[in-house]
């Protein structure tokens, strides 16, 4: 598959300095690490919120009696959970594609190597 930009590397090459070097086993690795953590914590951060969304609506819903104004707010949240839960999942697919447009590869954007000279 083609990439859409001309270069291999369209930011070019960076060396880290050597205060920020010592921390990594292989330059440009630190920074990659940081993104990589970062992106899993907001994940698994969205997972924890949906399960506790899923149960504060099941809740809801079983609290709700013949009250069909709270029964449609249980399923609202039901509802938008799940969505965003769909959303935060299908992030990795759109990460794979754009990650395989620009930079010839799937896993660059979830597992960033920021080449150095």
């Amino acid at each position: 598959m083609t990439k859409l930009l001309a270069q291999d590397n369209p930011f070019g090459s960076i060396t880290p300095p050597d205060a920020v070097a010592k921390y990594s086993d292989s330059p440009g690795q630190g920074i990659g690490n940081l993104i990589q953590t970062v992106i899993w914590i907001l994940i698994v951060g969205a997972g924890i919120y949906a399960l506790l969304n899923f149960v504060l609506a099941g809740y809801a819903f079983l609290s709700a009696g013949d009250d069909p104004k709270k029964v449609a707010g249980a399923w609202a949240k039901i509802w938008q959970t799940a969505l965003g839960l769909a959303i935060a999942a299908g992030s990795f697919i759109l990460a794979a594609i754009f990650g395989q447009l620009i930079f010839g590869d799937p896993r660059f954007i979830l597992n960033p190597n920021i080449p150095t000279l």
